[in-house]
């Protein structure tokens, strides 16, 4: 991992990465007025096919060092992905502003759509494996994510930026 303190203007000290994952394992509820600044929307950027950024939120979870989420497969975000995993997620906590940069994998590995459903059922999410093992399904969703079934998505983040919103504040980029 190289680190980059993004200030040279006032002299804050960077921040510290494993700060940061603390936080983002501590959880980001998307409940309003449960989180800072009143909650914690992602935000999804892909590519859309002329080049331009589409941007929407999702539901993302942090797990083992990497930012999970969830969409049907015909959305314009689900079609960005499987013709350019290519893309960046953002969330504002109380500690700090994130983006992170990478590629999102669509997850077919049984046993972890199955860990992920179980993760979003516990956050309050009453989502459960759909009959193929290898998708997720429930009562309802985000109207942005489809209808069922909705894939798993794994972003491997290549890139972090971070900006303290609290004191000392600062800013700092990670590349992995």
């Amino acid at each position: 991992m190289k680190t980059t303190n993004l200030d040279n203007i006032y002299g804050t000290p960077g921040l510290d990465w494993a700060s940061v994952e603390d936080r983002l394992g501590a959880g980001l509820t998307q409940a309003p007025e449960a989180g800072g600044p009143n909650r914690h929307t992602c935000w999804l950027a892909t590519v859309n096919t002329d080049g331009s950024p589409h941007v929407t939120g999702v539901g993302a979870l942090w797990v083992d060092g990497a930012f999970w989420f969830e969409t049907g497969e015909g959305t314009r975000k689900g079609r960005n992905l499987a013709r350019d995993p290519r893309c960046t997620l953002s969330v504002a906590t109380h500690e700090f502003d994130l983006i992170v940069e990478g590629e999102a994998e669509k997850v077919t590995d049984r046993p972890t759509v199955a860990a992920m459903a179980a993760r979003w059922a516990a956050a309050g999410w009453p989502t459960q494996v759909d009959d193929t093992g290898l998708a997720l399904t429930a009562e309802y969703s985000a109207p942005s994510a489809g209808p069922p079934p909705w894939s798993v998505y794994c972003l491997t983040v290549r890139t972090a930026t971070a900006v303290g919103t609290v004191e000392p504040g600062g800013a700092t980029r990670w590349r992995f």
